[in-house]
């Protein structure tokens, strides 16, 4: 009876392999998945053919006369006033151009300032896309002790620390464009106005973590003293 036990059990043995292959086996027939992989299911990928369409595209064409969400240009206005001159880059969006306004060098060097004047209404605009899309990480005063930092991740930059003050407003442009370490890039989802205006706000936020008695206006400190 054993016998019969130890034959039935080695034939299992082999059945299972021939089905399953040995390790480091090589076959051009397509495997067996009990449960197919996501990446296998029926499902048009981006620029294929498509018979059902009369246009034989996959992809569908945007509705005449509208904007993806978060892709409208930035260069006219804002809740609290007007945007300003942009100067040559009034209708920038996104760029992949070599000027440093698109990769934040001049040359092969992190250049700094601005490149356009920053008005009250900028100053908003990047306070607003700070807190939507940095502060989640970064905290509101770019401490880093945003909420994701409550949940486990660690690594994140803490942008008050000297070495991100010395910083080059064009290297933090090209750590917002493509991210470095943990963090992603966001050169596909924020517009290069935007990167700008969010660096000009952070650079305020810098500011306000630092500032002294001697760095406010004369008129400022009289109003201040009259306080006491």
């Amino acid at each position: 009876m054993l016998r019969y036990f130890f034959v039935g059990f080695s034939l299992l043995i082999l059945l299972v392999v021939s089905i399953t292959g040995l390790r480091g086996w090589k076959s051009k027939r397509p495997p067996i998945e009990l449960f197919p992989d996501m990446v296998r299911q029926a499902k048009y990928k981006p620029q294929t053919e498509s018979e059902f369409y009369a246009d034989n595209r996959s992809a569908r064409q945007p509705v005449e006369g509208t904007v993806p969400l978060g892709y409208a240009s930035v260069s006219t206005s804002s809740s609290n006033g007007t945007m300003g001159d942009l100067g040559p880059y009034q209708n920038i969006q996104f760029t992949a151009s070599s000027d440093y306004v698109a990769t934040g060098r001049f040359g092969n060097q992190w250049g700094t300032g601005i490149p356009f004047e920053v008005t009250a209404a900028m100053m908003q605009r990047g306070r607003e896309r700070y807190n939507i899309t940095c502060a989640v990480c970064h905290g509101a005063t770019g401490a880093g002790n945003g909420i994701a930092s409550k949940y486990g991740l660690n690594g994140i930059a803490n942008q008050q620390q000297q070495r991100i003050r010395d910083m080059a407003d064009g290297e933090i442009f090209n750590t917002i464009t493509w991210g470095k370490n943990t963090m992603m890039g966001y050169g596909s989802t924020i517009q290069v106005p935007d990167r700008w205006m969010i660096i000009a706000y952070l650079r305020a936020l810098q500011r306000s973590q630092r500032t002294t008695w001697s760095d406010l206006p004369t008129e400022e400190q009289k109003n201040a003293s009259s306080w006491k």
